[in-house]
């Protein structure tokens, strides 16, 4: 039932076309106006009997009811005097008041009405001219809270034109603001980090520019990028690695109160805007401060996770005339800091500008090197030293460059493990590897194991495993005469999947080694854990050799410890007699270097080959 009363008594809502002209549905009471009448109620059919309009009656009471409580928005009938004659469920439940402490009120008795009362000397005269009136209001719950409303007013008269009573239809907007809210905060604000975003940022940008344009004033922008991120996402998974964007965004927030802004650009890359600086070297200390307080170690789920990151610094106007080439520049200075190792931070130059250029050329034609079969492999003999022949070779891409000429692998090779560019490479060594390795084989020569470096791109992708399979059925090469090798500093990029990719391989029967030995971090326990045949030590030892004791006593250490997990050894860098000498009285099993031949081209090893040649 319709809660509610009029003054004299009979029930509110009498009738379902009055209900329905008070909801504005049926729009009843416009068309009565057309034909000439005002008046708010039906006439009664004259062929009805009593009793049977008393039933259409009750039925039209029920129905109207029913929709009045059951309707989402809320609603309430006042009289003329604007006193509340009928509230429905939704109004009670969002104003906070039981219907009881509102029904016989007038309006202007309550809070939940102190907005409506402030704009009455509105509201009147327009309701009494136009018979309706709407607008936004900020009304109060009975808590106290203040929400947003959507208050809509009809007038219903009588048939003397006068005002009988005033229907208002009433929405809570507090959700649609919140989603509004919401709405607007995505659009400005990264989700995962809360900082700015890139059209935020952008916009930030624009602002501080036309500050700086007025006022003389510098700008400097520092561009971040996470190193090696995409490792830890690869390894770790995306939920663990967006919780460490998470804690390096509240590091930024944190190391740099002084910033006017700090974005997430997208992905691990971040940026921060100073609207001025002192000078370079504020900036260089609060860079410096920045990457000390990125590179403190995070635990994660049980993780102790060490990150770094790289930065480019760019100025306007100092090197940078507009917005577009401020970002272009600091985005420079950062992939710079990242060639040079990372963790560190870079200062924008014109000459810096001029390398990045240089870099991005022979990207492209490095490019066009692997389209155009630009590329070749070279190996290098590896000696043993119990027999003092050749046993293996490891082979080792060269460029010869049209224009160019060769160019060194220092030059390439760095960019293209950046760029990606080392999958196709490294494809592209193996399968060569192979099927020369087997073309010696089948012109009757010696079987030697030809080793191959690996990158850690290779091992991200996945299919390593299969690739590798692939290509010795396709080669005819027997798995035993196939060596992968792979960096000490590589393997402890994701122990547990290369530990996996190793065992795999191993059961293909495959042989693996460890290169640059010693030069890392890895630990015993680590080493007995991977499934390798050998491990090569790094020349920066071997070239101690004969000059400095601690470099001898580390070589020292490492044959004896390799040789007691049943490893075998291999020195690399190996140049000079006493260097030789010396690893062969410790009985390391392998050498190469300059002293036994540089790297050859295919048909020159095969030519030492046939002479069977003993080195020692």
């Amino acid at each position: 039932m319709i809660q509610g009363l009029s003054a004299s008594g009979v029930l509110i809502g009498t009738g379902l076309g009055f209900f329905l002209t008070v909801l504005g549905v049926a729009g009843w009471q416009v068309n009565q106006r057309r034909r000439g009448k005002s008046q708010s109620l039906p006439t009664r059919p004259e062929a009805q009997s009593p009793a049977a309009e008393r039933l259409r009656e009750a039925e039209q009471r029920r129905l109207a009811a029913t929709v009045f409580e059951a309707a989402s928005e809320g609603i309430v009938i006042l009289d003329p005097d604007y006193r509340m004659l009928a509230v429905n469920q939704a109004f009670s439940r969002f104003s906070g008041y039981a219907v009881e402490e509102l029904v016989g009120h007038r309006v202007s008795e309550l809070a939940c009405s102190r907005d409506a009362l402030r704009h009455f000397p509105v509201i009147q005269p327009v309701l009494e001219q136009q018979d309706r009136w709407q607008g936004e209001l900020v009304e109060t719950r009975k808590t106290g809270e203040l929400y947003p409303q959507w208050l809509q007013l009809k007038v219903v008269r009588d048939d003397d034109g006068h005002i009988s009573h005033i229907v208002a239809f009433v929405s809570d907007l507090s959700a649609r603001r919140r989603s509004e809210a919401r709405v607007r905060h995505l659009t400005h604000f990264d989700e995962l980090t809360g900082l700015a975003n890139r059209l935020l940022f952008k916009e930030r940008l624009e602002e501080a520019n036309q500050r700086a344009r007025q006022g003389a004033r510098n700008l400097a922008l520092l561009y971040i990028n996470l190193d090696r991120f995409k490792l830890l996402n690869d390894s770790l998974g995306s939920e663990l690695a967006d919780q460490v964007l998470h804690k390096v965004a509240r590091r930024l927030t944190k190391a740099l109160p002084e910033a006017d802004t700090i974005a997430r650009l997208s992905g691990d890359e971040f940026a921060v805007l100073f609207d001025s600086y002192a000078s370079l070297t504020s900036l260089a200390r609060v860079a410096t401060r920045l990457l000390a307080k990125l590179g403190r170690p995070l635990m994660i789920e049980g993780h102790e996770l060490v990150i770094s990151a790289s930065m480019g610094i760019s100025l306007l106007p100092d090197s940078a005339r507009d917005i577009a080439t401020l970002v272009s520049q600091s985005n420079q200075a950062m992939l710079q800091a990242k060639h040079l190792g990372g963790g560190s931070f870079q200062f924008f130059s014109h000459s810096l500008q001029h390398s990045t250029l240089e870099r991005l050329q022979l990207e492209n034609q490095l490019r066009k090197a692997i389209a155009e079969q630009q590329l070749t492999v070279f190996y290098q003999p590896k000696m043993c030293l119990a027999t003092g022949r050749m046993n293996g070779a490891e082979a080792l891409v060269r460029w010869d460059h049209p224009q160019l000429g060769s160019v060194p692998p220092g030059d390439f090779i760095g960019l293209a493990e950046e760029t990606g560019l080392i999958g196709p490479i490294g494809e592209f060594v193996l399968r060569e590897a192979c099927r020369q390795a087997c073309q010696w084989q089948r012109e009757g020569l010696a079987p030697i194991r030809v080793s191959v470096n690996l990158s850690v791109h290779q091992l991200r992708q996945g299919k390593l495993v299969s690739l590798v399979r692939q290509v010795l059925e396709e080669s005819g090469l027997a798995p035993q005469y196939l060596e992968l090798e792979l960096t000490e500093s590589q393997l402890l990029d994701s122990v547990e999947s290369i530990i996996s990719t190793f065992e795999q391989l191993h059961q293909l029967g495959v042989k693996l080694a460890i290169d640059d030995f010693g030069t890392g971090y890895s630990s015993l326990s680590y080493l007995k854990r991977f499934a390798v045949d050998y491990v090569k030590i790094d020349q920066t030892f071997i070239r101690g050799v004969g000059r400095c004791a601690e470099d001898e006593a580390i070589t020292k250490a490492i044959i004896a410890m390799a040789h007691s997990l049943e490893l075998m050894v291999v020195a690399e860098g190996v140049e000079e007699d006493v260097q030789l000498a010396f690893l062969k009285a410790q009985q390391c099993d392998e050498v190469q270097g300059y002293l036994i031949s540089r790297p050859i081209n295919a048909a020159a090893l095969g030519d030492l080959l046939r002479s069977d040649v003993v080195f020692l």
